[in-house]
């Protein structure tokens, strides 16, 4: 039995002002009759003849409201601007719009203002502090036009932040008649996240191709001078030196270090979440610290012509394919804007390991806090492998401990150097684990890994 259709609430209502103004003047009205005095009659023609004039022409179009966002690159701490609009198809004007929206807490408003430069509601003037934007904008707006409540601010943190809902509510015939609530639909501003600075000039490891902007250990053609060598049968004339052929009676060659292209995996452990982030300004949780030094790290070896791709360690299992250029940059920042942490009782799939997936010669970032002993155990996974991986610790070095779920310092403590003795054990298993800190954070790292790579290894039996 299917529940019957409830009728559509009215557009236009009477407010108490109407209400008021009818009931005073059947008053006037009636105690005129029975008391026989026309003064009365006179005090209540004001009345009927105001409101008569006031309902003359009845609005019958609601309200329009839409919202609006820059598009531009935003990134944190940059300046985010976006417009709730309300306006009035109809031929009647609208005596008082009565505006309010919602934004997400991470995108501070400083100013909210009316197209034109007026202040909306006495809103506080840029410079100053945040300007409420949970209260209401009051304004008018005349017949087939709308006005623009401008909103400029600031964004502090990465991610897809809401701007709106929005709603509004107007009053018509000099505030005899209300239009009921009409709401426009939030949407989503997009943050990119700042990479902090970040460089690494060592070798890689091991590279799939001999064309790229890494210089190798190997010899070969490319653009670093590794030495002078007497000339052998293939070597091309253009390489002989002669300088040094002329000094010693025989013919020198120029030898260089071949130039290789690199596949970087960026896995991300998003099983856990500490800290409290404060935005651009403030502290760093971990999901600030991965994502930050994801962007970072991308965005330096797709400068250097190398192929990024992206892994989360979590129960979405999402994955970014490799690819090269500035579109692949674009695609990143796009990829790190949906990560969030997400716990799971269950290993997070197996087939991350898979050839399909980690080439045998890319070089593994792992971006972890090392908050689970499954993490500790996914490296270790990947070090056997034969991959070359490099642990970053993203968890924040001035943590406190949450004393609100019920934790001592003394609890604290002993948790920090279990997971020390975690670390120290992944390091003596050949996963390096360092702390990132911006440049320079990978490059001891890097060395030692390519030069584990280049040592001899010694097959079993």
């Amino acid at each position: 039995m299917t529940a019957p259709d409830r009728p559509a609430p009215p557009s236009w209502t009477p407010t108490a002002a109407l209400g008021r103004a009818v009931l005073l003047t059947g008053l006037l009205l009636a105690a005129a009759v029975l008391l026989g005095r026309v003064d009365l009659v006179v005090l209540a023609v004001p009345f009927a003849l105001g409101t008569a004039y006031a309902l003359r022409r009845r609005p019958t179009d609601l309200p329009q409201v839409w919202i609006s966002a820059d598009e531009a690159h935003l990134v944190e701490g940059g300046e985010v601007s976006g417009t709730v609009s309300v306006g009035n198809p109809g031929s009647v004007p609208y005596d008082v719009a009565v505006l309010r929206t919602r934004i997400s807490p991470w995108l501070r408003v400083t100013r909210a203002a009316l197209a034109g430069g007026a202040v909306a509601g006495g809103g506080s003037p840029a410079g100053r502090r945040p300007a409420p934007t949970d209260r209401p904008f009051v304004t008018s707006v005349a017949p087939g036009t709308a006005v623009d409540l401008e909103l400029s601010g600031t964004a502090l943190r990465w991610g897809r932040h809401r701007i709106g809902p929005a709603g509004a509510r107007v009053a018509a015939a000099q505030g005899l008649l209300t239009s009921r609530a009409v709401f426009a639909e939030s949407i989503r501003s997009k943050v990119y996240p700042k990479t902090e600075p970040f460089e690494a000039v060592e070798a890689m490891p091991r590279a799939a191709g001999l064309v790229g902007a890494h210089h190798s250990r190997r010899p070969g053609e490319g653009g670093e001078l590794a030495g002078v060598r007497i000339f052998a049968p293939g070597d091309r004339l253009r390489r002989i030196d002669w300088r040094v052929s002329l000094r010693a009676r025989q013919l020198h060659v120029a030898s260089t270090l071949s130039d290789r292209d690199a596949e970087v995996v960026v896995l991300l452990d998003v099983l856990a979440e500490a800290g409290r982030s404060g935005g651009i300004a403030g502290t760093a949780s971990v999901l600030d610290t991965t994502v930050r030094a994801a962007a970072a790290i991308a965005e330096h070896y797709l400068h250097r012509g190398d192929r990024v791709a992206l892994l989360e360690y979590g129960p979405s299992a999402r994955r970014l394919r490799p690819a090269t250029g500035r579109r692949q940059y674009l695609t990143v920042l796009e990829w790190l804007l949906d990560v969030k942490a997400q716990s799971s009782p269950h290993e997070p799939y197996d087939q991350v390991f898979g050839p399909q997936v980690l080439s045998a010669d890319a070089l593994v970032v792992v971006l972890t806090p090392l908050l689970e002993e499954r993490s500790a155990q996914m490296l270790a996974r990947l070090a056997r492998s034969g991959r070359f991986v490099v642990a970053v610790d993203t968890l924040p070095a001035d943590l406190n401990p949450p004393k609100d779920r019920g934790w001592s310092e003394v609890a604290y403590r002993l948790w920090r150097l279990d997971r020390d003795t975690m670390i120290a054990q992944l390091r003596e298993h050949g996963v390096p684990v360092v702390p990132w800190a911006g440049a320079g954070s990978l490059d001891q790292v890097l060395r030692d890994v390519a030069r584990l790579a280049t040592a001899p290894r010694v097959g079993g039996r």
